[in-house]
């Protein structure tokens, strides 16, 4: 009887949001996976922050990092 009652009460577990499905995110139609989106941007990100002081790091590469989170964004990647 509580069986019942509980099936009821709970809803389905919605399914996972997967940015990599190209059914599910019309952005991403060659299901790219976070790791291999937006290669430009990362790697230009990267070499700022490899190639820059610690200290200026934040200030000098705040520009990449924006642009990098703007491309991956356009992709459905939520960030």
């Amino acid at each position: 009887m509580f069986e019942k009652i509980r099936s009821l009460w709970s809803s389905p577990s919605p399914t996972p949001y997967d940015p990599t499905n190209p059914k599910v995110n019309p952005l991403n139609p060659q299901g790219l996976k976070p790791c291999c989106a937006c290669p430009q941007t990362k790697s230009a990100r990267d070499d700022c922050f490899l190639n820059t002081s610690t200290t200026e790091a934040d200030d000098k590469c705040k520009e990449l990092v924006q642009s990098h989170l703007a491309c991956m964004r356009s992709l459905g990647f939520k960030l």
